[in-house]
């Protein structure tokens, strides 16, 4: 039996572990794959309602786009702390990741209020429906990385994330990265090529 902190190393050279989140976050690239191809085959063919162009307010996505990645940013500098055994450098920024993904959710649940006071619900036409689902589902992956940072951030703060857990910081890190690449194809395709 292995500790925690021991790699289990398979014949492909990875630690069971990040092929595992390799793995899961493949499905996610079909499972977003199949909302994409979704919303881009329903656009523009909403009979009635507010479309795309006329309610999309790109300025302020486009902040909490730039909220979004710099996350990223924050999340590499968690890493590079756990590794070196930067307790206070860990713990900082892995309570800035999840922070600036809590602002960037903020700004979608304000958005989503926004468009529904404006006539844009899940049931009023299909890009609604395809809107909503697709950058729902991405605020609620979000969301999940949110809950995961905050637990990393909480074993830091007790002192129980050293250097040997870099990898579950590192495996972390991979699915937070995985959801801002997301974003930024959602952020092209659904805001900025109309």
């Amino acid at each position: 039996m292995t500790t925690p902190h021991e790699a289990v190393i398979g014949s492909t050279g990875l630690d069971h572990r990040k092929m595992g989140v390799w793995a899961f976050l493949g499905s996610e690239c079909m499972f977003f794959g199949s909302l994409i191809a979704t919303y881009l085959v329903y656009k523009g063919r909403s009979p009635s309602g507010p479309t795309p162009h006329e309610i999309l307010n790109i300025p302020l996505t486009s902040i909490s786009t730039f909220v979004l990645l710099m996350s990223s940013l924050l999340m590499v500098l968690a890493l590079a702390a756990v590794q070196r055994g930067d307790a206070l450098g860990a713990r900082l920024w892995l309570f800035g990741t999840p922070f600036f993904g809590m602002i960037f959710l903020g700004f979608q649940v304000y958005e989503f209020a926004t468009f529904v006071r404006e006539g844009l619900t899940l049931q009023v036409n299909l890009f609604g429906a395809s809107f909503f689902v697709l950058t729902g589902f991405h605020g609620a992956h979000v969301s999940v990385g949110v809950v995961w940072l905050l637990t990393l951030w909480t074993l830091a703060l007790r002192n129980r994330l050293t250097r040997a857990d870099a990898l579950i910081v590192e495996i972390a890190g991979l699915y937070w990265h995985f959801v801002d690449i997301v974003w930024i194809v959602i952020f092209t395709l659904v805001y900025l090529i109309q």
